[in-house]
């Protein structure tokens, strides 16, 4: 996997870990809010917290998508999620949230089961025949006729 690949998933990380503890702490300030009181919702939207997640989060969803461009689902998802484990840290330290030891039971297993996902291939190998699609086990296969008709 190439440097830029390597990156990629890092801002995945980096980048959704960070907008959510900011939107959290940003909505902290700002309070509950119902989707019924969309003026609510836009003064929730300018808090700068708020606003700076937003711009966290799309971003992330920028590098989420390019790294679904390249690779299965099942290769990003697992490859990122060690955002769990940043995620926590920022919200023990940074937001002064407590995590129980569960919490960090759950965070380590996950982690654990990342490193067995991630060793594997970026892409899943398709046996396709002859450049069209592949046939799915349910489809009843094709006979030929030998050009009769």
């Amino acid at each position: 996997m190439s440097l830029r690949k390597y990156l990629v998933l890092a801002g995945i990380t980096v980048f959704s870990a960070m907008g959510d503890s900011l939107l959290s702490r940003g909505m902290k300030q700002v309070g509950n809010i119902s989707l019924g009181n969309v003026p609510h919702v836009i003064l929730a939207i300018l808090n700068p917290s708020v606003a700076l997640g937003i711009l966290f989060l799309l971003t992330f969803f920028a590098c989420y998508m390019t790294a679904l461009s390249w690779a299965d689902l099942t290769y990003v998802l697992p490859a990122t999620s060690l955002g769990y484990v940043l995620l926590a840290f920022t919200a023990q330290y940074q937001l002064h949230e407590h995590i129980h030891t569960a919490r960090w039971l759950g965070i380590v297993l996950i982690t654990t089961g990342v490193g067995f996902v991630a060793g594997g291939p970026e892409l899943t190998k398709h046996h396709r025949g002859h450049g069209s699609r592949p046939q799915m086990e349910c489809e009843p296969e094709t006979v030929s006729t030998g050009g009769q008709g």
